[in-house]
């Protein structure tokens, strides 16, 4: 009986490590990851409510951060006398103000464009999601986390069978439904290293 005990304690012993192991800083800050979980969960609720609106403020977004990189990326080619990539910088950068000018002023085409660009994120997020739920499985609640990785992969098949007449409201809800899935990803995280850190 000593040694069915002892062996049943070294298995718990030996989980806990495991489970330390699988988290590393992630188990010292699990508010944190709580925190951030539930933002990302209300920025999904207001996304779903608001669809159309969400796919525009996506392209705005996107165009923003296009031509800030641009203008950015072309300063610093300027700046950088005697580099022989000067040139090169100079027409990459101006591309991308191009780009972020023509998601300005061409939504729709730029919202078909991050339609299917939108597929393959949840492509990959989901088959990364299904590698960090194996990777988690030794948590009681890897299950969800592999869930919301074939989920994401559904969301991918749907978009693609979908396409280009949802364009414009699809974008938007995806998005929202990528942060939700997200949200709830960081909220299991979270409550799995405070789980552990009480123990």
């Amino acid at each position: 009986m000593k040694k069915e005990s002892h062996m049943t304690d070294l298995s718990v012993a030996q989980l806990k490590d495991i489970r330390a192991a699988v988290m590393g800083a992630a188990a010292k800050a699990p508010g944190y990851l709580i925190g951030l979980g539930i933002l990302f969960i209300v920025l999904g609720m207001i996304g779903v409510a608001g669809q159309v609106l969400f796919s525009f403020l996506t392209v705005n977004v996107l165009g923003a951060f296009l031509v800030i990189g641009g203008g950015l990326q072309f300063v610093h080619a300027i700046q950088s006398k005697g580099w022989q990539s000067v040139g090169i910088q100079v027409i990459l950068s101006i591309l991308y103000i191009a780009a972020g000018l023509f998601t300005w002023v061409f939504p729709i085409p730029a919202l078909e464009v991050i339609t299917l660009w939108l597929a393959a994120i949840f492509f990959i997020t989901g088959f990364l999601r299904l590698v960090s739920a194996f990777q988690h499985r030794h948590f009681n609640e890897w299950f969800w986390l592999a869930l919301s990785g074939l989920i994401s992969i559904l969301m991918g098949f749907l978009i693609m069978n979908g396409y280009p007449a949802s364009s414009l409201w699809l974008p938007g809800l995806l998005i929202a439904i990528e942060l939700l899935l997200q949200g709830w990803s960081m909220l299991f995280l979270g409550f799995a290293a405070r789980s552990l850190a009480q123990q």
